[in-house]
């Protein structure tokens, strides 16, 4: 079996700065969920950008998430972070907007400059197939719980590495 290590709060903080999407899991009528998501790390809070659906419906109703971040590198080398939570809709409009310049809202800089292919779904407005409009939501996710593991291809059981992991 390989070594899993706990990774420490500075390594978690690294990885979630890095990383900036994950797998967001929340409750939608009484049922677990999960989707992927893209999300901001700006001090001690964790922003995420989303339209309204499904996500958004689960997370008014009960605002308790859970985010899972991770990089894999390869079967034996991963790292994996856990952000437990609750997800705080944002809707005062002077907190959105900021200081920004261009009357362009401050989240959504900082959200487009960690991931740039967001940008055109950002700028498109369009109607789905249910007639929804795309509106846009921010949340913020605050006074959150971590944890993290961590993998480096090696097996505490010598028997078990093979020669090109040691």
């Amino acid at each position: 079996m390989l070594n899993i290590d706990e990774m420490s709060a500075k390594e978690i903080r690294e990885l979630l700065h890095k990383v900036g999407y994950g797998h967001l899991s929340f409750i939608y009528e009484g049922k677990p969920s999960v989707i992927p998501m893209h999300y901001y790390l700006e001090g001690a809070d964790i922003y995420l950008f989303t339209t309204e659906g499904m996500k958004t419906y689960g997370m008014d109703v009960n605002p308790e998430i859970c985010l899972q971040v991770e990089e894999v590198t390869g079967s034996l080398h991963w790292r994996s972070v856990v952000v437990k939570g609750r997800a705080e809709r944002i809707t005062d409009r002077s907190e959105i907007v900021g200081v920004a310049s261009r009357n362009e809202n401050r989240i959504m800089q900082l959200i487009k400059a960690q991931n740039p292919s967001l940008t055109p779904a950002i700028n498109r407005n369009w109607i789905d197939t249910w007639g929804r409009a795309d509106v846009s939501r921010i949340y913020r996710i605050s006074h959150y719980q971590t944890s993290g593991r961590m993998t480096n291809g090696v097996s505490s059981n010598k028997e078990i590495n093979p020669p090109h992991l040691m």
